[in-house]
C-alpha cells in the first residue's frame, strides 16, 4: 500500500477515503492513534490514505479532482427533491381539508 494523500486531520482523511471508496477503490485511514497525542491541540499531518499500489494513480486523480472541487460524481437528480414534493401536497391537501371544514360548519 502507498499514501495516495496526506490529510490535514482524521476527519478530512475519511472524507477523501470515502470519496475513493464511492469510486470503487478501497482505502485505509492510518494515523487514528497519533490524533490524540497532542491532547487537546489538534495534531496535523499525522493522518495519510493509504490505497493498493495498482489503484494509486487513479486514486491521485481523484483527489485532484476533489481538491479543485470538481467531482466524477453525477448531479442530483429530480427525484432527490420527493421529501419536498410530499411536503407541497401534505400542506395543499391540509388546506383544503380546512377549508372544506370551516365552509360546512
Amino acid at each position: 500500500m502507498q499514501i495516495a494523500y496526506r490529510a490535514r486531520d482524521i476527519t478530512e482523511a475519511h472524507i477523501v477515503a470515502g470519496f475513493l471508496e464511492v469510486h470503487g477503490i478501497e482505502s485505509h485511514v492510518g494515523g487514528h492513534y497519533l490524533q490524540g497525542a497532542l491532547g487537546e491541540i489538534g495534531a496535523a499531518g499525522f493522518s495519510n490514505v493509504h490505497v493498493d499500489d495498482e489503484d494509486l494513480y487513479r486514486a491521485r486523480e481523484l483527489i485532484r479532482e476533489y481538491e479543485e472541487g470538481g467531482s466524477t460524481i453525477t448531479a442530483s437528480s429530480p427525484d432527490e427533491d420527493k421529501p419536498d414534493q410530499y411536503a407541497r401536497w401534505f400542506l395543499l391537501v391540509l388546506i383544503v381539508t380546512v377549508w372544506l371544514l370551516v365552509q360546512i360548519y
